[in-house]
């Protein structure tokens, strides 16, 4: 075996490993400021220093370890991904990177850089707990919101008393944030989460940007009424005004570039004899481009609202959430572009994200990088979310390349 292929099985094992830390031995979950939050840190922080990294946990219960430099005066490279999970999730997304970055510092243990690199464990990514995600990188990048500390989890505990529960100060949340004087870069490897590389035959991609994001409750309103008396030509049918709209939404996100999706619909009221007098949806659009972003949306919802009017509906939307698009900085993907082709002596691929990762917010202090691995079928957030050692070894290679790189 070689280092590379030594390492490569080594992160294999720790994700298995990890995974081992969850609510449930049945499925894999794991959350914000539990027990195997917990536990989970304890070992990296363990694998940290027989790495020989000097390791401690901060303010929100993130994992840091550092490769320290005999050059302090440099800005730090940080490294990063999260160890939480979605509920029966996978092994790898969020933890490959963590343990990627932990791997490359440790192949490097020898090897003297003119700056620190940190490598970090973000403690909420999901927000499977707390339902707001991104809290470990939002304190480190001081986006942290006090008033998050008094939002309460499904039994009723605020984060606040889970923080002091876990023997974190909530008061001193986020006040060791990181300044972008202070940073050299972020980076972060993650697995794709979708179909691209492997329907390129391609182990990595290097990331372009990660799209932004608008989510909405749309309600439209009819008339309900009995399915056997009311003619076709005199309904106010609400459903089938709402399948007018998924189309429009289809056709109009095909035409736009766009990823527009449906995901829950509730009919009502719900009988098999009542036409349908309301709908409740739900539309998540996402894309690269903030400005389209925006301008989609507003072309969307007068569309809809056309619609609705035509058909004698009421339309009424309300925005849920919302995510400024992320480009990835130009410079740091094509140093990522030339340790791909280094390696896999193939043309890099280059891909948006459409998923959310701590990158987006770690670049409100640092410019971003991101690499992203080949995933079985594109499947994520699921027990069946796979990778390949084969392709693990050529992430490792290209991410200990890429840390060394900014000492040229």
């Amino acid at each position: 075996m070689t280092n590379m292929e030594s390492g490569a099985a080594r992160v294999m094992s720790r994700a298995d490993i990890l995974a081992t830390y969850s609510e449930s031995p049945e499925h894999l979950t794991r959350a914000y400021l539990t027990p195997e939050h917990r536990n989970a840190h304890d070992q990296l922080a363990q694998w940290m220093t027989q790495a020989g990294l000097e390791t401690w946990q901060d303010s929100v219960g993130n994992q840091w370890g550092r490769k320290v430099s005999s050059n302090p005066t440099m800005p730090t490279l940080l490294l990063g991904s999260h160890s939480d999970t979605v509920a029966n999730a996978g092994k790898y997304d969020g933890n490959l990177g963590v343990i990627l970055g932990l791997e490359a510092l440790a192949l490097l243990k020898d090897v003297e850089l003119p700056y620190h690199v940190d490598v970090v464990a973000f403690a909420d990514e999901e927000g499977t707990r707390f339902n707001t995600t991104l809290i470990g990188s939002s304190s480190v990048a001081g986006c942290f919101q006090p008033s998050w500390l008094e939002v309460e989890d499904a039994q009723g505990i605020s984060m606040g008393k889970a923080m002091h529960d876990f023997g974190l100060a909530p008061t001193l949340a986020g006040h060791d944030a990181r300044v972008a004087s202070d940073i050299l870069a972020y980076l972060e490897v993650h697995i794709e989460q979708g179909p691209v590389l492997e329907a390129k035959e391609l182990p990595v991609g290097v990331v372009t940007g990660i799209a932004g994001a608008k989510r909405y409750e749309m309600t439209v309103k009819g008339m309900a009424g009995h399915a056997g008396t009311v003619p076709i030509s005199l309904r106010q049918d609400a459903f089938c005004g709402m399948a007018q709209m998924a189309s429009e939404i289809e056709a109009y996100a095909l035409s736009h570039n766009i990823v527009a999706t449906i995901g829950k619909c509730d009919v009502l009221p719900g009988a098999v004899n009542v036409i349908p007098g309301e709908v409740r949806f739900t539309l998540d659009i996402r894309s690269l481009s903030q400005v389209q972003l925006e301008q989609c949306c507003d072309e969307l919802l007068a569309k809809l609202a056309n619609i609705a009017a035509q058909r004698n509906l009421s339309f009424s939307h309300r925005q849920l959430y919302q995510a400024q698009a992320v480009p990835c900085d130009d410079a740091l993907q094509q140093r990522w572009a030339s340790v791909v082709e280094k390696h896999t002596q193939q043309t890099p691929c280059f891909l948006p994200s459409g998923a959310g990762h701590d990158a987006m917010v770690m670049a409100n202090v640092a410019d971003i990088g991101m690499l992203f691995v080949r995933c079985d079928r594109g499947i994520s957030h699921h027990p069946a979310e796979s990778v390949m050692e084969s392709d693990v070894a050529v992430a490792l290679d290209c991410f200990t390349d890429m840390i060394q790189s900014f000492a040229n």
